[in-house]
């Protein structure tokens, strides 16, 4: 999977252009934010929606360093009335390691009465988050007598979900599904050792 120094740059690479979703531009942008720093570890992740009548892709590459969190996403559009041609929109982020206060990872696996550990889940969802976005959910409170009528106000939830991504062995086959969970862990392990 992934190391340190230039053979994992050049596997990073590597792996975005097997992804095709633009690899020069995503290449370009994911090594302008990383910069000189060695990389620890990476996951490219590209996916296919569908909106309507389109078919939409885009790509998520996530990279570790000794000190950064680091995400880029690359969407394609359709031209518009602004813009007529095609045209395609890449961010990134960089994200201090001790920022990162949640790495949760979900795993599905088939048959779990006879699950033997070692092997891969059918699925895997990797949620991280370092407080960039927080989500409040809030409804109607109210109470367990069926006849009142008063204003309860409301009740929620706030949740940190900064990023989440999905992989599955199905759609993303198995390779990527182990190199996710590869990620997770050298990103736990890392945000383990930024605290202590």
């Amino acid at each position: 999977m992934a190391k340190t120094g230039t053979t994992t740059t050049q596997d990073l690479r590597s792996a975005i252009e097997r992804s095709g979703y633009y690899p020069a531009l995503v290449s370009e942008a994911v090594e302008s934010a990383v910069g000189p720093e060695p990389i620890s570890s990476y996951l490219v992740h590209q996916e296919t929606t569908f909106d309507a009548n389109e078919v939409r892709r885009h790509v998520t590459v996530l990279v570790l360093t000794p000190s950064r969190f680091v995400v880029s996403h690359t969407d394609e559009q359709n031209g518009d009335a602004a813009t007529p041609v095609p045209y395609a929109t890449t961010s990134t982020e960089s994200v201090r390691l001790d920022r990162i206060n949640s790495v949760v990872l979900s795993r599905m696996v088939a048959n779990p009465e006879t699950y033997t550990p070692g092997t891969l889940p059918r699925e895997v969802v990797l949620t991280i988050g370092w407080g960039a976005v927080q989500r409040l959910d809030l409804e109607p409170a109210g109470c367990s007598d069926p006849n009142c009528d008063a204003d309860h106000g409301y009740t929620g939830s706030a949740t940190a979900d900064d990023l989440s991504l999905r992989v599955s062995e199905a759609g993303d086959g198995p390779e990527t599904v182990a190199q996710a969970l590869v990620f997770a862990r050298a990103l736990s392990e890392a945000t383990i050792a930024d605290r202590v």
